[in-house]
C-alpha cells in the first residue's frame, strides 16, 4: 500500500473513531472525563497506524524507501513518514472533537 492509500484508509477509520467518541460524550457529565477522551482519540490514532501497518505488511521501524527518488532518503522510518503525512488529519479531527466537547460544556452550564 502506498502512503497516500494508507493516509486515506487511516482517515476513514479515524472518522469512525471520532463518531464513536462523540456518541460517548453525551453519556459523560464530568468535564475532565470529556477532555480525557481527547487522549483516548490520540491513542486510537497510534493504534490505527500500527494496525494498518500490520494489515499491509509495513514494518514501521524499517527505513522508508522513496521509490521516486531513492537518493533523497533522509533515513526516515516508515512510521516517521506516516506520522508526517497523517498528522494534519489527526489535528483536524481532534480539533473537531474538542469543539464538540466545548459545545456540550456550554449547553450543560
Amino acid at each position: 500500500m502506498d502512503i497516500d492509500g494508507f493516509r486515506a484508509e487511516l482517515e476513514t477509520r479515524l472518522l469512525i473513531e471520532k463518531e464513536y467518541i462523540i456518541q460517548e460524550l453525551s453519556s459523560i457529565d464530568d468535564d475532565q472525563e470529556r477532555l480525557e477522551l481527547l487522549g483516548k482519540f490520540n491513542e486510537k490514532y497510534k493504534e490505527l497506524i500500527k494496525r494498518l501497518a500490520n494489515e499491509n505488511g509495513i514494518e514501521l521501524n524499517a527505513p522508508y524507501q522513496n521509490k521516486s527518488n531513492p537518493s533523497n532518503s533522509e533515513n526516515l522510518s516508515y512510521e516517521q513518514i506516516i506520522l508526517g503525512k497523517t498528522m494534519s488529519i489527526y489535528e483536524k479531527l481532534v480539533e473537531e472533537l474538542y469543539e464538540e466537547i466545548a459545545m456540550i460544556r456550554k449547553h450543560k452550564h
